[in-house]
């Protein structure tokens, strides 16, 4: 389980420059980045004074970036700047996944009425990638990276690849779960098969099938929410 209490930044190398992104946005892209994967966990107390010190900035950008992840949903202040990273709010998971649900059903349900599926090749490929690494837990992240890139593919392959990022700016709740989720057993497999499942569906031209497919690879996550709790229960918030 992961571990809570005060820490500064996990994993990253918060002194590498970045010259073309000013100060506030390369710390709030870090944070919201350690965030989202939980390398950050929710309740995690973060120490500005720590932060500025080892990105290097001045209080000002740090506020800047915090302010940033606040309305993103992803830290709350509290009295005397006391930051700590929110809990996953049950509630707005299942907006999340609503409004999800419906994009991306409307997504493959536009690829399946496509008469030219040689596009296709792109996300196979990806889903092939995907089926490679199953054996390779070391390289979750990397798992992680091409589900993102699978489901940006087909939006793009729509002709909607701006609405990924949209959807995604506002589903930051479900992507929580999600990573909260993927190492459970048989979960790696079960998103290969899945995506395979989409890919061939579409291919089929059977809009009904491929949007049933979706829908269901959609719902995994959220339907395994009771279980999960029970295993992170702290990591919740406590009203729906």
């Amino acid at each position: 389980m992961l571990q809570s209490g005060e820490i500064q930044v996990n994993g990253i190398d918060v002194t590498a420059p970045a010259p073309h992104l000013p100060a506030s946005t390369r710390v709030y892209e870090a944070l919201r980045a350690q965030i989202i994967s939980l390398a950050i966990p929710p309740g995690q107390r973060l120490s500005r004074p720590d932060l500025a010190q080892q990105f290097g900035v001045s209080a000002s950008p740090l506020r800047e970036a915090i302010q940033q992840l606040e309305r993103d949903g992803l830290v709350a202040t509290f009295r005397q700047s006391r930051t700590v990273v929110t809990s996953i709010d049950r509630g707005q998971l299942q907006r999340e996944h609503f409004l999800r649900t419906a994009v991306e059903c409307e997504v493959v349900n536009t690829l399946a009425a496509m008469k030219d599926k040689e596009p296709l090749n792109k996300v196979s490929a990806i889903v092939k990638m995907q089926r490679v690494l199953l054996e390779d837990h070391d390289q979750l992240d990397l798992f992680r990276k091409l589900d993102a890139d699978f489901h940006q593919a087909l939006f793009e392959l729509a002709g909607q690849g701006t609405l990924y990022q949209f959807s995604s700016e506002r589903t930051i709740q479900m992507t929580r779960l999600r990573n909260l989720d993927l190492p459970s057993e048989g979960k790696l497999e079960s998103v290969v098969n899945l995506h395979d499942n989409i890919v061939e569906t579409i291919r089929s031209g059977d809009r009904h099938a491929a949007t049933d497919a979706m829908r269901t690879h959609l719902s995994g996550t959220i339907a395994r929410l009771p279980d999960i709790m029970t295993q992170y229960s702290e990591y919740f918030s406590k009203e729906i």
